[in-house]
């Protein structure tokens, strides 16, 4: 009898547990608008609008460009917390998708790519925001260039979240010498696991279906 009481504990505690855990959505992307990638800016609007449509109530966006030193919210484009009322996420979006369409009428290239800094204010924006799912979105060649005196050789804590590349293009040099682009790839993908993250890398922009 004594066992089946505490079977019976457990198991309403298990449920009472998983009902507290979040089951909203984060996502945080990072756009690169270092040298010619800023021509690439209305790939990226066309992925922040498909991300825009599949969130809902309750989850989180925001949207920040890859600048010389990106740990900073100065840097954010666009973010939102959606509402409750249907309406409300309606207006919400609307807002959402005119600040970054004014931000790709208006970018100009950045200096210096700090990616590394884009993550950690990722990491520490989703973490704030207490999301079920933490997700990352980078759209960059993923050549990170920083400029004198920036200290980037840190662990990125990124355990529970996923980080996904798009629109990883090839630069002059990988043509020259592809095991620079594989090699680009591989250490970004070692970095994300190492902390214990997810990685993926969406190049075709056509099948983004799978991205939330």
């Amino acid at each position: 009898m004594k066992r089946l009481i505490v079977l019976a504990l457990a198991a309403l505690l298990a449920s009472c547990s998983s009902d507290t855990v979040p089951r909203n959505t984060g996502v945080y992307m990072l756009i690169d608008t270092s040298g010619t990638y800023n021509e690439e800016l209305i790939k990226a609007e066309q992925i922040i609008r498909f991300t825009l449509s599949r969130l809902d109530a309750s989850d989180s966006f925001a949207v920040a460009r890859i600048d010389t030193g990106s740990f900073s919210e100065r840097d954010i484009i666009a973010k939102a917390s959606f509402d409750d009322r249907p309406s409300a996420v309606n207006r919400q979006k609307r807002l959402f998708a005119e600040q970054v369409s004014n931000f790709v009428e208006t970018a100009e290239p950045a200096p210096y790519t700090d990616i590394t800094g884009g993550l950690l204010q990722a990491v520490e924006f989703l973490n704030e925001k207490g999301t079920g799912k933490k997700t990352i979105l980078i759209f960059s060649d993923l050549k990170e260039d920083l400029e004198q005196g920036y200290i980037r050789d840190i662990d990125v804590p990124l355990e529970g979240f996923e980080v996904i590349a798009l629109n990883v293009t090839k630069l002059r040099s990988d043509n020259i010498d592809p095991r620079e682009y594989l090699g680009r790839l591989e250490e970004w993908q070692g970095r994300v696991e190492k902390t214990g993250g997810s990685w993926r890398v969406i190049n075709d922009l056509d099948g983004l279906e799978g991205l939330l």
